[in-house]
């Protein structure tokens, strides 16, 4: 699989294609978004992408990349949830 800058991996979330970053860092399997090992993101079925806030303001904070790929995630997801919310959510062990 071809490596991608990190806005084309999102691109490719939001399309529910897989994809890799150029680091391996931010990756996605069309359904699940992930950075490294946690999964901050969702697209259900419908289409819909549904982001964890991993972020230090956002009260789970795991490291500055992870910060990073929530930061710019946000821009495409179509809701941002509560870290609690997200973790406790149906779709958060589902892998696709």
């Amino acid at each position: 699989m071809t490596r991608l800058r990190n806005d084309l991996v999102l691109d490719k979330w939001k399309a529910g294609e897989a994809a890799n970053s150029h680091t391996g860092a931010l990756h996605t399997n069309g359904t699940s978004l992930f950075s490294y090992h946690l999964k901050i993101g969702h697209r259900a079925e419908s289409g819909v992408c549904v982001l964890g806030d991993f972020t230090s303001p956002g009260g789970d904070y795991h490291s500055q990349t992870t910060s990073c790929h929530v930061g710019k995630a946000r821009v495409i997801a179509d809701h941002t949830m509560h870290p609690v919310v997200f973790n406790n959510s149906e779709f958060k062990h589902h892998e696709g």
